[in-house]
Order: structure tokens, then C-alpha cells, then sequence
């Protein structure tokens, strides 16, 4: 699936903010909640965000050009990055609100109404969410997966919400409201810390993940048995959905240029099918060469 594909999910992205905002201020309206307040000003969180993660979506499909041969795939780290920072605003609004309200406890009204609209908008959420992580992590989109953390992130305080609401209903205990408002907003820090690490690190061309290192090495390590040849300087990175390895192959001497580029294209083709979305650059060396060794520190 190409990153024009992923768009859609983008969209669907959107609509559910769009939905969750309606819903989530009509039970705040309805209740006078701080808690569901904050709810629902995390939800217009995620539609800003939704939207930027559609527009660098879009920026990420483009083909490569004169101007970036590799292709525009890191524009998806603006997302994460983008993402992190509104999960991180979201939670401090909520802090400034939940604080006003612990000074000044109010009571609750219609609480009965107000936790059937804020569940229906979490279970969307929800569903959502799951679905827009697992495509992320499926397709190397780290737009999508930031993105449906971020709703999990509104999952997580609509349910905080709710255990509050009810809690109140039944103890009186109007102080609770802001209380639990104000553990939800440390929880939404600390996610979009996460995401604004893992978008900042993608952006420093880190190294790809161990699973698919390991991958990369048991290919090398399966021709180095069989075909007697050897390998180093083997380096990666990522970059947004795509993964870069580069690797030199050293080929016994009285091989000619042929038999080594097949062999090259062999390992290649491997490489590519064991790490999904892989661009695999390969440099020829003679074995016994001890020319061969000068650029060994580059692993």
C-alpha cells in the first residue's frame, strides 16, 4: 500500500474527530463538566492534527524528484512531531481548566446523558484508533500510528471521564471532576512525549528496528555459509515508511563482475522480501584484497 493509499485512512481520521467534537461538546454543554470539557478540547486536538497528518501524507506520496531523489517520505515525521506537540498543548489546556475548577468545585448536571454521548464517542474512538495504529505499524507509517495514539490517548480520557462522572454521581464529591481531569492530562504528556521522541529520532536517520536488523544480518549470514563470501560496513536508517541498507560484499577473487552482480541481486531481492518497503544499496569488493578492509569502519 503507497502512501497515496494511506491518505484515506487520513480522512477517516478527520471524520472522527469531527464526530467526537460534536458529541463531547454537547455532553459538556449538557453537564457543565470540566472533565468532559477537557475531553472535548482534545478532540479539536485531533482534528488539527488529522488534517496536518493528511497534508504530510500527501507531501509523502510524491514521487522523487530532482530536488529529493530519495523520495519525500520523512515529510510524515513533521506529522509525529506536529502531533506530539497537540497532544502536549491538549493536556496543558486541561490542566489550566482542571485547576480553576479544583479552586472552585461546581456541581454536575444531567450526568445520566452526559456519559451516554461521551461512550458512544469513545468507542468511535476506539475503534478508530486501533485500526489507524495497526495500519501504521503494517505499512511503516508513523503519521498513522502517532495518530491513532493520539486518539487512544482521547480513549483513555474519555474513560477517566466517565469513572469520574460516576463517581461523583454517587458520592456528591464534586472535587473529584477536576482531580481526575488533572491525572489524564499527565498521561497525555507523557504520550506526547513519546511521539515527539520517535518523530525527532527518525529525523536523525536512527538505525532501523532490531527485528528487522536481525533480518537483514540472518539473509547476509545465509550466502556468507553458502557461497563462502563475506560482508561489513553494513549500515541502515529510516525514513518514514521506507528503510534504507547499505552493505558491501566482499566476493571471492576469481569471480567475474557477472557472477557477483548475480549473486548481489540475489542477496537484494532477499533483503527485500524479508524487510518490507527495504531500499538495499550494495557495494562489490574482492575478498582478499586488503584494499577491501580500508572501509570497514563505516559499520
Amino acid at each position: 500500500m503507497t502512501n497515496k493509499d494511506l491518505t484515506r485512512f487520513a480522512w477517516l481520521s478527520v471524520a472522527t474527530a469531527i464526530a467526537t467534537i460534536s458529541l463531547k461538546t454537547l455532553a459538556y454543554l449538557m453537564t457543565g463538566s470540566v472533565g468532559l470539557l477537557s475531553d472535548a478540547l482534545e478532540s479539536v486536538i485531533n482534528l488539527v492534527a488529522a488534517a496536518f497528518a493528511l497534508w504530510m501524507l500527501k507531501i509523502a506520496a510524491r514521487p522523487a524528484d530532482e530536488d529529493h531523489p530519495f523520495g519525500h517520505y520523512k515529510a510524515e515525521y513533521f506529522a509525529g512531531a506536529l502531533e506530539g506537540t497537540l497532544i502536549g498543548m491538549a493536556a496543558l489546556s486541561i490542566i489550566w481548566v482542571a485547576v480553576n475548577r479544583l479552586i472552585a468545585p461546581q456541581p454536575i448536571e444531567q450526568i445520566g446523558i452526559g456519559l451516554i454521548i461521551t461512550t458512544a464517542a469513545s468507542l468511535l474512538n476506539l475503534v478508530v484508533g486501533q485500526l489507524l495504529i495497526r495500519t501504521g505499524r503494517k505499512h511503516r507509517s508513523i503519521t498513522l500510528e502517532a495518530d491513532g495514539k493520539h486518539l487512544m490517548t482521547d480513549v483513555w480520557t474519555s474513560a477517566s471521564v466517565i469513572i469520574a462522572l460516576i463517581v461523583v454521581n454517587i458520592t456528591g464529591w464534586y472535587v473529584l471532576d477536576p482531580i481526575i481531569a488533572l491525572f489524564v492530562a499527565v498521561n497525555i504528556l507523557r504520550t506526547g512525549y513519546n511521539v515527539v521522541k520517535r518523530s525527532t529520532l527518525g529525523l536523525m536517520d536512527t538505525v532501523i528496528s532490531d527485528e528487522d536488523m536481525k533480518a537483514v544480518v540472518n539473509v547476509l549470514d545465509s550466502y556468507v555459509e553458502k557461497e563462502k563470501i563475506d560482508y561489513h560496513a553494513l549500515r541502515t536508517r529510516e525514513s518514514g515508511s521506507r528503510v534504507f541498507i547499505s552493505v558491501h560484499i566482499l566476493m571471492p577473487d576469481e569471480w567475474s563482475i557477472r557472477e557477483g552482480h548475480k549473486l548481489i541481486d540475489k542477496i537484494e531481492d532477499d533483503i527485500r522480501t524479508a524487510v518490507a518497503g527495504a531500499i538495499v544499496f550494495t557495494h562489490m569488493e574482492p575478498i582478499s584484497d586488503p584494499a577491501s578492509m580500508a572501509d570497514i569502519d563505516l559499520e
